[in-house]
């Protein structure tokens, strides 16, 4: 039994020494039939296995031609994370791939678009387009026109992988997510790929203060928030706080909504619980924040992110679900600002599109 178990325990590090020892050796033969031992070691390992190989895994993407299954190697390396891995350990690689897969999506794009007419759509990220005129149509050598279109083929099958680190470590992303979020949304913005959950995660704030003005009491307070992947979840955390926190009158959020919105733990599967709206969310010149959006959309001003809370003009109701479920959400009011500064913020909103300004 005990030979048992230390064999089990060391298959899938032996089997990743191969893959390392075939990637330094460049020998490609070895490498991929390694590589394919691999990705199914990595299915039938123990979590505790995974944990070990998740940053060496991730610490092999650089030395992976960007014409080979980096994406899948990344992959492998996310799944370790899901089970247990150190997301710190697994991220550069992970996200440093994400972030050449998208440039070279764009670039791909770019040449595309200047090689054709000026009708000429963009393509589907099939691997149907890697033909031999794909090289004469983008310029430059074969090798470099095949990892451009093998970017703009792939980039999404690097979302699982940098959900994983994302997700999982609030530094993670305070290092990297700024560098990576303008190209993966002009990469979005051409409406070929759905990046919504990266362009979601990389834009989440963490430790962020946020000043909320409510409009029919005239009161505003400061609050501190972190870990929000959508204003679903703001909405129901702001009245938590607020609300349930007796500062404005309204109804409180149930306690389950408020749970699945904070609780580390996330739920399994989806469920039933629905949240009920108590706001109206605006920017301060009065344009409607949507609950669909992000905290990321409220405007800043004067170096602050500035909320207006107006009563809702119509009743609004949402699954309570997290749109992340492994990222809990934090609100916490940090103070009730003073009569004056309350009306300082005032003075720098407007109503907007007939929304009401109290006297």
């Amino acid at each position: 039994m005990i030979f048992k178990r230390k064999r089990e325990a060391s298959g899938l590090a032996a089997t990743v020494s191969e893959l390392e020892e075939a990637v330094a050796a460049r020998d490609g033969d070895r490498t991929e039939r390694a590589f394919t031992a691999m990705m199914n070691g990595v299915q039938s390992a123990s979590d505790a296995e995974r944990v070990l190989a998740g940053p060496r895994l991730a610490a092999l993407l650089p030395a992976f031609p960007p014409t080979g299954p980096r994406p899948m190697l990344a992959m492998a390396a996310g799944f370790c994370v899901e089970r247990g891995a150190d997301p710190a350990a697994c991220a550069e690689p992970i996200l440093g791939g994400v972030h050449r897969d998208l440039l070279d999506a764009l670039e791909f794009a770019r040449r595309w678009s200047a090689a054709g007419a000026a009708d000429d759509e963009l393509p589907e990220p099939d691997e149907k387009i890697i033909d031999d005129a794909l090289s004469a149509r983008l310029g430059g050598e074969v090798y470099e026109a095949t990892r451009l279109a093998l970017a703009w083929c792939s980039v999404e099958e690097w979302q699982p992988p940098a959900l994983a680190v994302l997700c999982r470590s609030a530094e993670v992303r305070r290092r990297h997510a700024s560098a990576i979020l303008p190209a993966c949304r002009d990469l979005a913005a051409l409406k070929r790929h759905d990046l919504k959950c990266l362009a979601h995660v990389l834009a989440v704030l963490d430790d962020e203060p946020l000043v909320v003005l409510h409009r029919p009491t005239g009161t505003g307070f400061e609050v501190r928030i972190g870990g929000i992947g959508d204003n679903f979840q703001l909405h129901t955390l702001l009245a938590h706080v607020l609300v349930g926190g007796g500062h404005v009158p309204g109804t409180t959020p149930s306690a389950e909504s408020v749970r699945l919105a904070t609780d580390p733990a996330p739920a399994q599967g989806r469920t039933r619980t629905i949240a009920t709206g108590a706001f109206e969310l605006l920017a301060p010149d009065g344009e409607r924040i949507w609950n669909e959006g992000l905290p990321d959309d409220i405007p800043v001003v004067e170096g602050r992110r500035l909320l207006v809370l107006d009563e809702p003009t119509y009743q609004r109701s949402w699954n309570a679900d997290r749109f992340f479920p492994q990222l809990p959400g934090t609100a916490e009011l940090t103070r009730v600002l003073t009569v004056g500064e309350t009306r300082t913020w005032f003075a720098r909103t407007s109503p907007g599109n007939g929304i009401r300004r109290p006297s």
